[in-house]
């Protein structure tokens, strides 16, 4: 599954937090630290299966839980139109 940001989505980090902000729909998404490493692994992978790898490298946690949320945030950013899912 690819991830891909609309060109009309802004993000911006403010301490160990990030904001996100489409422009076409003026909505704003706060991310806390985790979320925002989160989308910062979607943003440099572009795919979710190597955002995963990352993130697991990263996070003491197990694998199941991890795509769990992983997909949880996706499915939130995908519904605000904040990223576009695609297959592939």
């Amino acid at each position: 599954m690819r991830i891909t940001i609309p060109d009309t989505v802004l993000s911006t980090e403010l301490d160990d937090e990030g904001v996100l902000l489409n422009l076409e729909t003026g909505e704003y998404f706060g991310l806390d630290d985790v979320g925002l490493d989160f989308w910062k692994a979607l943003a440099a992978h572009g795919e979710v299966g190597a955002a995963r790898g990352a993130l697991l490298a990263r996070y003491d946690v197990a694998e199941d839980v991890l795509a769990r949320d992983l997909d949880a945030l996706i499915a939130t950013l995908a519904k605000r139109k904040l990223v576009v899912v695609t297959d592939g």
